[in-house]
């Protein structure tokens, strides 16, 4: 009961944060691209840069239920800002308290979980997304130093990250164990930002490329064993389809809110549109994807909480909220009809937002290969 208490205190604030602070500025931010960073400044104030960190880094000490919460609520009002707050929490922060040693947590955790930093997190690579074996970028020892040469691409905070975690090649291409875990503060010399990418949707979200130029860092600013870096990575993309799927899920219930709402409001012949059986069709398919997305979601969130396998479980909560985000907001610009398609409603940018879901942290396809062979190997 007290866990239930505390969740809905969670919920609250982060909705009353992003009533109050995103909502206002959510078109300007989209059509400019802005990242305005000073909002996960403010968030970090209120313990939401740091979700699940344990208090003692500096964190506000929660579990996956909350943090599943307060991506939802932020990204109802705008899935830019979910979608930085969830990489932010679940990749770059998540990364080093699952695997960094407790010198590099007490150096780190607090200015991330206290939003003083933000968190970068670089795994992908121009020519190697799914195909993170054959990664171009390395890492290569030299006495107690490593120099790092690469480019990682489709990084959110590649740009404005103060600290990233980066895997690079330390052993030969397409070989097992083959990728090592580094910490790279920005200021590094011969680590710079890229390129910004212009994008479809989550515009407000930055996305940049991150460039290794013979970029020396100390044997200290790994994490783990060499060679673990890839096997890291799958274990932070577990807790990362649980982001992707609150993400989603906050996206889809927007979307769905909106529509619901909309269609009580638009009269067509003398009557609500919400009268009408075709309507009523869209909402009552939407309202059951919606929970089925929700409870799968809240599995994987238990799951976690008790530091139990979850790969299968994220994978399927990642998959079908990300899918189900892309016909909420699909259904809801087609039952705002002309209106869905102008600026002038919300749900155009759910619509365009929404895509991202099903390709970041792993494609829907890859979703698929995942829950697939975690089922078939129980035969």
């Amino acid at each position: 009961m007290v866990m239930q208490e505390i969740t809905q205190q969670i919920t609250e604030m982060a909705r009353d944060f992003a009533t109050q602070y995103i909502k206002p500025h959510v078109i300007e931010w989209d059509e400019k691209q802005e990242f305005p960073i000073h909002i996960f400044h403010e968030m970090g104030q209120l313990g939401l840069m740091g979700v699940v960190v344990p208090e003692e880094y500096g964190g506000s000490g929660l579990g996956y239920l909350e943090y599943k919460a307060v991506i939802e609520e932020i990204a109802k009002v705008c899935g830019s800002i979910g979608l930085s707050l969830a990489a932010h929490n679940s990749l770059c922060t998540g990364h080093i308290l699952a695997f960094g040693n407790e010198e590099q947590k007490h150096k780190y955790l607090p200015k991330l979980a206290s939003g003083e930093w933000l968190g970068a997190w670089g795994l992908t690579e121009p020519n190697t997304g799914s195909d993170a074996g054959n990664m171009k970028c390395t890492a290569v020892k030299k006495g107690n130093e490593w120099v790092l040469n690469g480019t990682k691409s489709w990084i959110t905070h590649g740009k404005s990250g103060n600290v990233a975690v980066v895997i690079a090649r330390t052993g030969e291409a397409r070989t097992k164990n083959n990728a090592t875990a580094f910490v790279v503060e920005r200021g590094t010399p011969g680590f710079s930002a890229g390129k910004k990418e212009n994008k479809l949707g989550m515009r407000a979200s930055e996305t940049a490329e991150m460039i290794f130029d013979n970029c020396v860092i100390p044997d200290s600013n790994r994490l783990g064993e060499v060679g673990d870096g890839f096997k890291q990575s799958m274990k932070v993309l577990d807790g990362g389809r649980i982001s992707i799927a609150s993400l989603s899920l906050g996206i889809a219930k927007g979307a769905f809110e909106a529509a619901a709402k909309y269609s009580k409001e638009r009269f067509q012949f003398d009557q609500p549109i919400a009268n009408f059986q075709g309507i009523q069709f869209k909402i009552a398919d939407l309202a059951t994807e919606i929970d089925a997305a929700d409870l799968l979601t809240l599995r994987a969130c238990e799951l976690k909480n008790n530091h139990q396998k979850v790969t299968r479980e994220a994978a399927m909560a990642k998959y079908y909220a990300s899918e189900v985000a892309v016909k909420a907001a699909n259904e809801a610009v087609q039952i705002f009809g002309g209106n869905g398609y102008t600026k002038e409603f919300p749900v155009e940018k759910f619509y365009r937002d929404a895509k991202l879901c099903t390709i970041g942290e792993g494609t829907s396809e890859i979703q698929k290969i995942v829950i697939a062979r975690e089922v078939l190997s129980r035969f």
